[in-house]
């Protein structure tokens, strides 16, 4: 018998209207039924483009669960993600921010289902960050698709930011997940079956999101606990500006080849598992 889809747990910023709708026809075709999302505001985002993300989430037939403004302080997203995370209750929870695309080795409900039986309760993911094909961080046309705009898929933030790319995909309800949802203490995922999260931030506006960042971080606008979030844009921003505002598509590090939402790349498996389990804390240098 196979168990009750996972609800949806989201927390979502100033994103455009077509990359949420994107994002919930995903969920909704991997079998989600159920969408439990927080929206917050940073002060900077305009009432009207608030009021239009608002109008957009009820259109897909989704209520949101709470709206919050104000500084996103790093504990911003992780309080509220609980919050959610409790009015969802019992069963398995999928976690997912709005520019990730989840892509599994089988149906949501196979992976559920196998998972309960060898008595894992997590799921692991492994970030595949998905660019243009020149490099730009360009915008995209909904008609097109995602596919279409960010046709190549490698390890940016593995490999040039030093960020954690794994992901604490699903979860049960009584598992607790750390921050950004890149670990769950305690609790180790199958490293053999990784889901690839396909991870579209590199769009259009993300430069003035990271300089933002940067900014309130470093002032004590907004709270951090680390620096780490305020040091891998700070990574970024340094390379695009190295390469004439583009991410070099060409270093090998990345490993950047063509990817889709219809199939995992191939040899994703070992891949996926050389990283998930080699992968530690980048050691700062005085380069830095």
């Amino acid at each position: 018998m196979l168990s009750t889809p996972p609800a949806l747990i989201a927390v979502v910023g100033p994103v455009e209207p077509p990359l949420l709708a994107a994002w919930v026809r995903h969920y909704r075709w991997l079998g989600v039924e159920r969408f439990l999302i927080a929206f917050h505001f940073p002060d900077h985002v305009p009432d009207i483009r608030r009021h239009e993300l608002q109008a957009a989430v009820r259109e897909l037939d989704i209520i949101p669960t709470g709206t919050s403004t104000g500084p996103w302080h790093e504990h911003i997203n992780t309080q509220l993600r609980d919050a959610l995370r409790h009015r969802a209750g019992p069963g398995w929870h999928l976690l997912a921010d709005a520019d990730e695309f989840q892509q599994y080795p089988a149906p949501l409900a196979e992976v559920i289902a196998q998972a309960d039986r060898a008595g894992h309760r997590v799921v692991g993911g492994l970030m595949l960050d998905r660019v243009a094909a020149n490099g730009r961080l360009a915008g995209w046309r909904p008609e097109g698709g995602l596919d279409l705009a960010y046709p190549l898929g490698g390890h940016l933030t593995h490999r040039l930011l030093h960020g954690d790319p794994r992901k604490i995909v699903l979860a049960r309800h009584d598992v607790t997940v750390a921050s950004g949802n890149h670990r769950a203490p305690g609790h180790r995922p199958d490293a053999d079956r990784i889901c690839a999260v396909h991870h579209f931030k590199w769009r259009s506006g993300i430069l003035d999101d990271l300089r933002r960042r940067v900014q309130h971080f470093s002032t004590g606008t907004w709270q951090e606990h680390t620096p780490a979030v305020r040091d891998e844009a700070g990574r970024l921003l340094a390379h695009v500006g190295q390469h004439g505002g583009v991410i070099n598509i060409s270093d090998p590090r990345f490993a950047f080849r063509r990817a889709s939402l219809d199939r995992l790349p191939f040899g994703w498996p070992a891949e996926a598992r050389g990283i998930f389990t080699s992968w530690r804390p980048y050691t700062h240098t005085s380069q830095d």
